[in-house]
């Protein structure tokens, strides 16, 4: 596996004017609290320098958004991570989908969601929403649970794989799988060594699980596939293409479900007014999403030298995007670090902006919504019922459990 070189970037350093900074935003201190450092980045200047690694950095929602919409001259296809895919060996066969531009990307980016589509989805949901409350119904007599490893985890593994057409031991796999791609986009420090170490099978799995042979008839593998036939794609492109649905639709999700549970025990008067207005159930999710960004960041690299917070930066080189600062900016958000079910989320970064939004929104977002429906008539109440165990990521904010304790609500029935 190639090694980030940041000899050149160092070497050159900042260009006049820009902020310098000693944070480390993959230390494990920073990665254990990312929100304790983001006002000390964001105050420091629309874009900074972070010595520890050569490069750029920006965490104001303004510079943020901006640069994750101007595909032209931030661009994905030399890597979303650390890595410079025009300097260095890519580690693994560049997604095609986030690590890509167009005309490449436009291409199986229409591939995908032609197949991930709302009208697909909608289909799915009866059966989404049949599983999200058969899972809550057994979770309800114990009282106590972790809303982690036997909620959020649990219940897109009992639905995901099924609807890609993966074989039944995907579970095992998938998760090992999207922590390890997430963590390689960081540099490789310990918590990249440690999570590739222990995905060595799970990789090789989905290597194989991913061939045509491999899938299921009815699922959106094999759809991957019939695509390649009708000549949109390669059957090379279709398995990569496959590959990518993995970890766009597995890690986030579970973190965003995980990440909304804990803000409704750390906010309870939120989860009161939402079983009582149940409407405001999507509403709800998006602002888990803004307030507690399950991809914390990405990076991109210039094209050519671009102008960016009243600084221009000259082409070729990296800059970090801070999704999570951006969406608790004061300078877009109102009290921004109030979870509130009620606030106007429009324009959050928590999925990206762009043409790379995330392909998993759509899955994510469906799923979150079958799952408040299936909590909110059954539990008037989480608390917490131990500390929350952070499980670090060099990309994402991952809680590895989160013990709750909840108040069920009994369901009366009628007499005779």
């Amino acid at each position: 596996m190639a090694t980030a070189d940041l000899s050149t970037a160092q070497a050159s350093g900042p260009v006049d004017g820009v902020p310098t900074l000693d944070i480390d935003p993959f230390d494990e201190a920073f990665l254990s609290d990312p929100y304790g450092w983001h006002d000390q980045l964001r105050d420091a200047g629309p874009v900074v320098w972070l010595n520890r690694y050569g490069i750029y950095a920006a965490a104001r929602y303004a510079e943020v958004s901006a640069a994750l919409n101007d595909w032209q001259n931030f661009v994905s296809g030399r890597g979303v991570g650390l890595s410079d895919f025009a300097r260095e060996t890519p580690w693994r066969p560049p997604s095609l989908l986030l690590e890509a531009d167009p005309p490449l990307h436009s291409r199986t980016r229409r591939i995908m969601a032609g197949i991930v589509s709302l009208p697909r989805l909608k289909a799915l949901a009866p059966l989404w929403r049949e599983k999200a409350v058969e899972l809550v119904e057994e979770l309800l007599p114990r009282g106590r649970f972790d809303a982690i490893t036997d909620l959020a985890e649990i219940f897109p593994l009992r639905i995901f794989p099924d609807a890609v057409g993966l074989g039944p031991d995907a579970g095992e796999h998938l998760l090992a799988y999207a922590a390890a791609t997430f963590n390689a986009f960081g540099p490789r420090n310990a918590i990249f060594e440690d999570s590739n170490a222990r995905a060595q099978e799970a990789i090789a799995w989905v290597n194989e699980a991913c061939r045509r042979e491999n899938l299921r008839e009815e699922g959106w593998g094999m759809d991957v596939y019939r695509a390649a036939d009708a000549g949109q794609c390669t059957a090379d492109e279709a398995h990569r293409l496959v590959r990518s649905l993995l970890s766009a639709g597995v890690d986030t999700t579970v973190n965003g479900i995980g990440n909304m549970i804990h803000a409704f025990a750390l906010h309870p008067d939120q989860w009161t007014l939402l079983r009582e207005a149940p409407a405001l159930h999507r509403k709800a999710f998006e602002e888990a999403l803004r307030w507690d960004s399950t991809v914390q960041t990405f990076f991109r690299t210039t094209g050519a030298p671009v102008e960016l917070g009243g600084t221009v930066l000259p082409e070729g080189v990296k800059i970090l995007l801070f999704l999570a600062a951006a969406n608790r900016d004061p300078r877009r958000w109102e009290e921004p670090e109030r979870f509130d079910i009620n606030r106007q989320t429009s324009g959050h970064v928590g999925f990206g902006f762009g043409i790379h939004q995330c392909l998993g929104q759509m899955v994510a977002r469906l799923e979150a919504e079958v799952m408040l429906e299936a909590l909110m008539p059954r539990i008037a109440r989480f608390r917490l019922a131990g500390a929350p165990v952070r499980r670090l990521n060099n990309t994402l904010h991952a809680l590895g459990s989160l013990p709750v304790e909840i108040e069920a609500v009994e369901i009366e029935t009628a007499e005779g």
